[in-house]
């Protein structure tokens, strides 16, 4: 069944269409820098790649895994770039496993406009996907409810994430 909306914080809307998106060039590249005007849940970092929670999640435990470097396209990573996104996949996917144990996950990028991607910088998805998602709102209403605050998250996989390093 699709979702006829969500039910997020109720900013997401206006954050979509850019009324109260931070005016910056690029939304990560302002997470990476540490700008004051973007909200930053950054998670772990080193010096080629990232992970952080998402803001508007589909479900806890929601992450983007991204290169440092503004690229728009998979095809454009370097040979290191590439090796050290898949090691910090595997590693979100153990840490995701651990702290929230979920019996699946979407992993994923969006690439161009007709793909639904928001952000030109280029992301990876990773949501942890359980059983019985659907609930009683979201099968009556066609929505769906998100279920942990993203500062929660961040919280509980900081600690999580702090030991890596590759």
């Amino acid at each position: 069944m699709p979702f006829k909306q969500q039910l997020f914080v109720p900013n997401k809307r206006e954050y979509i269409t850019g009324l109260s998106r931070p005016s910056v060039d690029c939304i990560i590249c302002s997470i990476i820098s540490d700008e004051p005007s973007v909200k930053n849940l950054t998670i772990w970092k080193n010096e080629t790649v990232a992970a952080c929670v998402n803001l508007y999640p589909y479900n806890a435990g929601h992450l983007l895994l991204f290169p440092l470097r503004h690229i728009d396209d998979p095809r454009q990573l370097s040979h290191e770039e590439h090796k050290q996104m898949h090691q910090l996949l595997s590693a979100s996917m153990d840490r995701l496993e651990s702290v929230y144990h979920p019996l699946g996950f979407n992993i994923g990028f969006n690439i161009g406009e007709a793909s639904g991607a928001s952000i030109e910088h280029l992301h990876q998805h990773v949501v942890p996907r359980y059983h019985r998602e659907l609930g009683f709102v979201d099968i009556t209403a066609g929505a769906k409810i998100i279920i942990e605050d993203p500062q929660v998250t961040l919280n509980k996989l900081k600690d999580a994430f702090a030991d890596l390093k590759f």
